[in-house]
């Protein structure tokens, strides 16, 4: 079974992150060290083809990932996109054990946890959109909590 599992794998790293928090900074400089240990990276930028269609395609790659680096910076939850990657990698972590690793870019795993802060007020924002009770918010409100238990990276500075 493991065997099979390895050859369905395509990636051994994919990327979530907020773009516009990291993508030309903090991001370039970590898909440029993996590329450079040989590591292939899916980062949306770099594999996501003109014409594919974006969420099966993202959910895909996850699929095809031996490990997701979750990068968690200030507006991560701001985005309903990032949201549904968690839940899927939270998922696949479960299912098939996908070594999940966070980073935490310049936020606490505990704005995660109980959502505060900048978490808070996208989930606030979300709950507007979608109805306080919404399965979709309860969803991205527990893959928030069990990622912000798992052993991480603080990045604060530099």
């Amino acid at each position: 079974m493991a065997s099979s599992l390895k050859s369905k794998m395509k990636y051994h790293v994919f990327l979530s992150f907020r773009g516009e928090d990291v993508r030309n900074n903090f991001l370039g400089h970590l898909y440029r060290a993996l590329d450079q240990k040989g590591i292939y990276t899916y980062v949306d930028s770099e594999e996501l083809r003109k014409g594919e269609q974006i969420v099966p395609t993202l959910m895909k790659a996850i699929d095809e990932s031996q490990i997701a680096i979750i990068v968690f910076s200030k507006d991560y939850a701001s985005s309903w996109w990032c949201l549904e990657e968690l839940v899927k990698i939270i998922d696949c972590k479960k299912e098939r054990d996908l070594m999940v690793f966070p980073l935490f870019y310049k936020v606490e795993p505990g704005e995660l946890r109980t959502p505060r802060g900048s978490y808070r007020d996208a989930l606030v924002k979300h709950e507007s959109k979608y109805g306080k009770d919404s399965k979709e918010v309860k969803r991205w409100e527990k893959a928030l909590s069990d990622a912000s238990y798992l052993s991480g990276w603080p990045l604060k500075d530099g």
